[in-house]
């Protein structure tokens, strides 16, 4: 049987299709799960359900799923998704307020970052050609993760 060698990486390109998260989802935990890494599953397909859901909502062209291992020790996933969309939400450029009302029925699922990942961040990208600009935004999960997120429901 052939092996990865760590580490790897995966790429997918979506359309601005609002399938496209459900596809995202699918194949993150198809990724993780060949590599062994269903511990992550639960936060990983959340955390990267809420970053692709909102380059679908906040952009209006296709955009990227990358999962990568961090480091050779396959001890993690670090997630990022990039859309054309240059504007940085928080909890990836600043503090987040304070969390939507119960009843809302949008602007919730940011907040669940600073629960579920382990280390954050975002990139603006100003360089390239035309059209190709916009942010990446990445998180990150540890082998084992204490997603808070459990505590809350």
């Amino acid at each position: 049987m052939a092996t990865v060698a760590l580490p790897w990486a995966y790429t997918l390109q979506l359309p601005h299709d609002p399938r496209a998260p459900g596809i995202a989802r699918s194949t993150l935990r198809s990724v993780l799960r060949t590599h062994g890494m269903t511990d992550l599953v639960d936060a990983a397909e959340l955390l990267a359900s809420e970053l692709v859901t909102n380059a679908y909502l906040h952009s209006a062209g296709s955009y990227t799923l990358r999962l990568r291992a961090p480091d050779a020790s396959g001890s993690g996933l670090r997630l990022s998704v990039w859309d054309s969309n240059p504007d940085i939400p928080a909890p990836f450029k600043g503090p987040l307020g304070d969390p939507p009302e119960v009843t809302a029925e949008s602007g919730r699922g940011l907040h669940l970052v600073p629960l579920c990942a382990d280390r954050w961040g975002a990139y603006p990208i100003t360089t390239g050609l035309p059209g190709q600009g916009g942010k990446l935004l990445w998180v990150e999960c540890a082998r084992k993760p204490e997603c808070q997120w459990r505590h809350l429901v």
